[in-house]
């Protein structure tokens, strides 16, 4: 039996890394609605997305109010979800998550 080479197994590894996609990125977007209070929406962002301030809240409130969406967290899949769906069932009013 002949010597196998380790030269095609570090190609394929080289091969695979370059082939990874990066995790994808998401926003989490909440809508306005004539349901939800400007202190609700507030109280919620500040529960539910990380490192989130009263100030950046209520700024986020009042872009919501007046634009009729805004973007409150971007970044990986996985805990948008979860943002997303902790939003959602305190009753905010949310857009379909979309890529960043």
């Amino acid at each position: 039996m002949g010597r196998a080479s380790s030269t095609p197994l570090r190609e394929r590894s080289a091969a695979t890394v370059l082939e990874r996609k990066p995790y994808p990125h998401v926003k989490v977007v909440v809508l306005d609605d004539d349901v939800n209070t400007f202190a609700h929406v507030v109280e919620c962002l500040m529960r539910f997305i990380p490192a989130m301030t009263p100030d950046r809240a209520w700024e986020l409130a009042h872009e919501i109010d007046g634009q009729g969406s805004a973007v409150v967290w971007a970044g990986p899949r996985e805990p948008a979800e979860l943002y997303h769906q902790q939003l959602g069932g305190q009753g905010l009013t949310m857009a379909p998550l979309e890529p960043v």
